[in-house]
């Protein structure tokens, strides 16, 4: 594999776009631990956890550059904006610096843009200015044009990301649709790669494809063929 990289690919630089991630309902304190001291080992740029955890990621990170992130309305985003306000204001009390939130699907597919509308604008308004915003358009669910119009709403709505996926939906990243978001956004937001990145030849298809941060549960798999 190392042959098949460019030789000046630096592993600070690639780790520097993952987002060390556990989001199965079953880790236990032990599992958060080890994928704190995982993020702390290979300089990860954020863990992304459920957010019971975000004070133990706070307290084990604060002395480190390593970012905590944790999600909003995880996994399928079908609760009420207010709710998912109040998740994301409690959240970043505690310490969380970014804020991945899924956005409700079947409101955006039934057509009730008035909704998720609301529901941007009240997590970035929780967020803001102490915590960024990542919304997760669930890819795998929508249409093209689907995808298009929830990138224009939230990148409208302030988002400072467009998120592929959770990876509780039945698929993930794909290179497509990350070239189709980046072509979306532009300049005016980043956009995350998240579900099915196992591997380091992915994840760097995934960076090239335009994604400027990889959410993986397989960091390091990645850094260690990275370092091979």
């Amino acid at each position: 594999m190392k042959s098949e990289i460019d030789a000046t690919l630096d592993p600070k630089t690639i780790a520097q776009t993952i987002d060390h991630t556990l989001l199965k309902p079953e880790a236990t304190r032990a599992d958060i631990e080890r994928l704190l001291q995982e993020a702390l080992h290979y300089s990860f740029y954020a863990v992304c956890i459920h957010p019971t955890w975000v004070p133990l990621a706070v307290s084990t990170l604060k002395k480190s550059p390593v970012k905590v992130a944790t999600v909003i309305g995880f996994p399928h985003g079908a609760t009420f904006p207010e709710v998912k306000a109040y998740e994301t204001y409690q959240a970043v009390q505690q310490g969380a610096d970014e804020v991945d939130m899924v956005i409700n699907i079947g409101a955006l597919k039934s057509g009730d843009l008035d909704l998720v509308r609301r529901e941007l604008d009240t997590v970035i308004e929780a967020a803001k200015p102490r915590a960024l915003v990542k919304i997760i358009i669930e890819t795998a669910l929508l249409t093209d044009e689907e995808k298009r119009l929830v990138t224009e709403l939230s990148v409208e709505a302030g988002a400072d990301f467009v998120k592929t996926s959770t990876g509780f939906a039945g698929g993930g990243a794909t290179l497509k649709d990350v070239r189709l978001l980046k072509d979306m956004v532009g300049d005016r937001a980043k956009v995350k790669a998240s579900g099915g990145i196992r591997d380091l030849s992915t994840a760097l298809r995934m960076l090239d494809a335009g994604a400027a941060r990889l959410g993986t549960s397989s960091g390091v798999a990645i850094m260690k063929e990275l370092l091979l």
